[in-house]
């Protein structure tokens, strides 16, 4: 089973989804007997493809997020230190 078939959420299989579409309305039987496999092991090599390129784009941007929060971390750890020692003066 493959997600729905819509371009917009899949760019980069655009060109494997309409030649799949295409060859189910030309062959409304022949698809129940394999007439559209080719096709459909293509699309599911490009899902997962896709799949994985945004799974390691996702992994750079948490990495990017979590190095941003340990810096503000550090800072607001710097601030209230320095408050603290201004306090017990």
């Amino acid at each position: 089973m493959h997600p729905p078939l819509t371009l917009h959420r899949h760019p980069m299989c655009a060109e494997i989804i309409e030649q799949f579409q295409k060859c189910h309305l030309d062959h409304p039987i022949g698809k129940f007997f394999g007439q559209c496999t080719d096709l459909k092991i293509k699309l599911d090599r490009c899902f997962r493809q896709e799949k994985s390129v945004k799974r390691k784009a996702n992994f750079e941007e948490s990495k990017k997020l979590k190095e941003r929060l340990r810096a503000y971390k550090k800072e607001i750890d710097e601030v209230s230190s320095h408050e603290s020692s201004f306090g017990q003066a």
